[in-house]
């Protein structure tokens, strides 16, 4: 069997009297659509905060491509190549597409010119922006250097997603990313998402949206009381089976535990 390339084992995260992670287990296997849904309360953000750097678990490991890695930003998983796309799509609304793109790895004009006056390569930036946009076929986008702020909300999460693709190179980890669009434009994104896993980048999707999730995951983790409670297949499961596990209305059978 392929060995998962993002693996956590007892994770922990307590906040006060409450606990948000109860010794949690997670796998994402390379190459697929991993959907992650739970209950509200269920420490399903607070399991993608600690594998993505935003949290620091109190106890827990966690491997990506089979070594131990131990993230304390952000920014550190993202130099492991795990990039998260949230809900809020945390973007700069004023600035360009470009500049949203590059924001805090922005390219710097090569020689003295870059070093010395610290000027940017916009030129190159701009180009890679409008290859990344046009490989996930997001050119409907006339203009690069346009403030995101007049973007649909469809483009504007398209962009997000262009720029975790584009610099995501392990993991991207979707936080809701059809919550706010209507019907056109989470078609859009659920195609988008589609496109990012034929490129063999795995993919983790939180979402509350059942038959999103049934349409695009290869596999179902199902979070409840800050724990993995199993881990199901579409396939073989119905919407209703999942709603019931999450909720607790209903226990899955021994067979579709985790070991």
């Amino acid at each position: 069997m392929t060995d998962p390339i993002l693996k956590a084992r007892g994770l922990v995260k307590r906040y006060g009297r409450v606990t948000a992670l109860d010794h949690c287990d997670f796998d994402l296997m390379p190459g697929e659509i991993l959907a992650v849904i739970g209950d509200n309360g269920a420490g399903k953000s607070t399991l993608i905060k600690a594998i993505s750097g935003a949290v620091v678990p109190d106890g827990g490991e966690i491997w990506l491509e089979g070594k131990p890695v131990r993230f304390t930003s952000p920014i550190q998983a993202r130099e492991h190549g795990i990039e998260t796309v949230y809900q809020t799509l945390a973007m700069s609304p004023a600035l360009s597409i470009t500049d949203n793109m590059f924001m805090g790895r922005e390219l710097r004009r090569p020689g003295w010119r870059g070093s010395l006056l610290r000027q940017l390569d916009r030129p190159k930036m701009e180009r890679i922006a409008r290859e990344k946009l046009s490989d996930l076929g997001l050119m409907t986008i006339q203009n690069i250097n346009q403030a995101v702020e007049t973007l649909s909300g469809g483009q504007r999460q398209g962009v997000a997603v262009a720029r975790a693709a584009a610099f995501g190179s392990r993991v991207i980890i979707l936080d809701e990313p059809t919550a706010a669009l209507g019907v056109k434009e989470s078609r859009r994104v659920l195609e988008l998402i589609l496109d990012v896993r034929s490129r063999g980048i795995p993919i983790i999707l939180i979402s509350h949206n059942m038959p999103h999730v049934f349409e695009v995951a290869d596999r179902i983790h199902v979070h409840r009381l800050g724990k993995r409670l199993c881990v199901i297949d579409p396939k073989d499961h119905s919407m209703s089976d999942a709603v019931a596990y999450m909720t607790g209305a209903d226990t899955p059978p021994e067979a579709m535990q985790p070991a």
